[in-house]
């Protein structure tokens, strides 16, 4: 087992633009100084998904993640720190020659780590036999010519072929050092009763199922031979890498035509999104045969509200993905569907067609869904009155769930007309069922919320309490605090009020140079850093919280070595609980940060920050004092010694003095 040099490290993170990284898995807009997009971690239908640019950092205000790009890939991805890290160097073309490690430190590698080696190793090997072996030559890659797949389709998609030999792919894994455990975890290989070993998808040939950056998470198999007992497709089984329900096949090579294109065509089988690709329509995905789920369409949904749905002409089928489509819907995309000719589907129907010919086709010959619906529907009621009611009713459950106000109305009406009926009775219909849907939403949140160990907030309750906000974003614009109400601001293991308004002075204004009246009436310039830091350290101050600790120790080092910690680096950090601590104070909406908003000029900046500094240190005082009083107070509480009584309340009110000295500094009245 190696690791990744610190050097190349920080070539890198250097290198990295998050606004690159990020925007391969979220739509990004322009907003202000700052891009924005739906969350990729909740199901949210409002942005409140920031990246920042100049800071280098995101932050998901709807599930409260945030940090660098590598910690996005670690929170999307489920990477190791160093998985992240070589995805980077593999997107930026940055070599990698990791070094040796030792035994303890191999044995700190996850189990997800090794799950994962043994795929992308699979992978290989599985293309290495189709290319290769006389075998994969002769039966998995004349399989593919002959369906009329070109090499460029068959590499890009990453296709491969396991050998006919039931233990092939068990024999070359072990011979290179892959654990049997983690070949039977990821479902490629089965241990019989007898302790002898099988592949999964031995003969067969092979479809890698990846992540959206590109991560072999499963595979699908189908069968060449002709065998009645044997299922045609076979995929990976569930396990802690996949998840059929929460893949779409094609989507990685299709993410960035999505975008561009600002819509995903949805299919049905592996063979459909590789004929339309090679067609140059790559901007298709699959479901990989399974009914839709809502975790496939917040994958779509990260990259266009817009998907058409290509039928292959099967009428039972096509009534059966109606409540998928309805999922669509209800998540808020905007569905139009396209049926292609009896015997026809998008692998057959393409291969026939000049690349040209196919996208016109499909331009010209897709339709909104729920027209779509309503005439197929329509022709199963004919004249059968109670057969109409209930087409009715199904038509407008699929309308309730479109979340286009507009839209919704259009569609009522164009239903009315298709149906024959009084638009007045189907709005009455349509508002029942947007009631019984409200409901059956909010019965569905209790539940999750209850499940989760949440508590439960009913229409009329009162709000629960948050967490203590910080009055002190900028002197006097909030009643300022006494050190009591500031301790019990940071309890229950939130951070103290001052501390986090004097962490957040350090990440975002570190290195800025302040003004400063020395003991002669002289006036000096010093960056923020010193002031804070050579303040806190010369009384032997510390933070509370644990994490803060960790960063102000941190720059104090750096300090002493003769250097000026920023933001930037702590966002760089392995430690995940320094990097989220870093990212919340660096994007707080009142920070110091926006002087242009509030009208101070450069020359001003100095000065002020420099007060705001001064009166943050003295409030961060204030609390420490206030911790000493209450401890002093306690201990005399319970001793009845006269020495150590004394000894107290000479602490007590020393303590007590130079807190009302600093209250009165700062014009507190306590």
């Amino acid at each position: 087992m190696a690791r990744i040099p610190r050097e190349t490290v920080d070539r890198i993170l250097d290198t990295v633009r998050i606004e690159e990284v990020v925007g391969e898995f979220v739509n990004l807009k322009k907003s202000g100084s700052s891009l924005k997009g739906l969350s990729p971690f909740t199901q949210e239908k409002t942005p409140s998904f920031y990246v920042s640019p100049s800071k280098q950092i995101f932050k998901c205000f709807s599930s409260g993640k945030g940090g660098s790009a590598v910690t996005f890939l670690m929170e999307h991805e489920q990477f190791t720190y160093p998985e992240a890290l070589r995805w980077l160097a593999k997107k930026y073309n940055i070599e990698v020659q990791e070094e040796e490690v030792t035994t303890e430190q191999q044995q700190q590698n996850t189990e997800r780590e090794s799950l994962q080696r043994v795929n992308e190793f699979a992978a290989g090997q599985f293309a290495e036999w189709l290319w290769d072996h006389p075998k994969g030559q002769a039966i998995g890659l004349a399989y593919f010519r002959e369906r009329g797949f070109t090499d460029a389709t068959l590499k890009t998609f990453q296709l491969g072929f396991s050998l006919e030999d039931r233990d092939a792919l068990y024999q070359s894994a072990v011979s290179k050092g892959y654990q049997s455990e983690f070949l039977e975890k990821t479902g490629l290989c089965l241990q019989r009763e007898n302790g002898s070993w099988a592949d999964r998808f031995f003969g067969r040939v092979m479809f890698p199922i990846l992540s959206q950056s590109g991560r072999v998470l499963g595979f699908g198999g189908r069968i060449l031979r002709s065998d009645a007992k044997a299922a045609k497709y076979v995929n990976s089984p569930e396990s802690e890498l996949y998840s059929k329900s929460k893949t779409l096949y094609g989507l990685y090579q299709a993410r960035q035509s999505i975008v561009r294109e600002n819509k995903c065509l949805l299919v049905e089988g592996y063979t459909d999104v590789l004929r339309l690709h090679q067609s140059g329509i790559t901007h298709a995905v699959s479901s990989s045969g399974t009914a839709l789920t809502v975790d496939q369409i917040r994958l779509i949904r990260r990259y266009t509200d817009q998907v058409t749905v290509l039928y292959d002409g099967d009428a039972a089928g096509i009534r059966a993905s109606f409540r998928g489509i309805d999922l669509l819907l209800e998540q808020g995309l905007k569905v139009r569907v396209l049926l292609f000719p009896d015997g026809e589907d998008p692998d057959s129907f393409a291969r026939a067609l000049a690349p040209e010919a196919l996208r016109t086709y499909l331009q010209s010959h897709e339709t909104d869904f729920i027209r779509f619906k309503a005439e197929v529907l329509a022709k199963d009621a004919a004249e059968d009155p109670i057969k109409r009611a209930l087409l009715a009713k199904d038509l407008i459950s699929s309308v309730a769930r479109v979340q286009d106000l507009l839209l919704r109305d259009v569609y009522l009406r164009e239903c009315a007309t298709v149906l024959g009926m009084d638009e007045r009775v189907l709005n009455q219909e349509l508002q029942l069922t947007l009631t019984r849907l409200a409901n059956e939403s909010q019965r569905s949140a209790a539940a999750d919320q209850q499940r989760a160990g949440l508590t439960v907030v009913r229409p009329n309750d009162p709000a629960p309490a948050g967490p203590g906000q910080d009055p002190y974003a900028y002197p006097g614009e909030e009643p300022p605090l006494d050190g009591a109400t500031a301790l019990q601001i940071g309890a229950a293991g939130q951070p103290l009020a001052v501390e986090s308004d004097l962490m957040r002075t350090l990440l975002n204004h570190s290195a800025e140079p302040v003004a400063w009246t020395d003991d002669e009436g002289q006036t000096q310039s010093s960056p923020v850093a010193a002031l804070i830091l050579e303040d806190l350290n010369n009384d032997q101050l510390t933070f509370e919280h644990p994490v803060y600790q960790r960063m102000f120790v941190a720059f104090s080092e750096a300090w002493s070595a003769g250097s000026v910690l920023s933001g930037a680096h702590f966002v760089r950090s392995e430690d995940p609980e320094v990097v989220r601590a870093a990212t919340d104070l660096m994007t707080e909406t009142h920070t110091l940060a926006n002087w242009k908003l509030r009208d101070v000029f450069v020359a001003e900046k100095e000065v002020y920050l420099a007060s705001f500094v001064h009166q943050a240190v003295l409030r961060f005082k204030t609390v420490h004092l206030e911790r000493l009083v209450l401890k002093a107070t306690d201990a005399l509480e319970h001793t009845d010694v006269p020495e150590e009584r004394d000894h107290l309340m000479r602490q007590i009110m020393t303590y007590s003095a130079l807190r009302n000295r600093i209250n009165t500094e700062l014009n507190r009245v306590v």
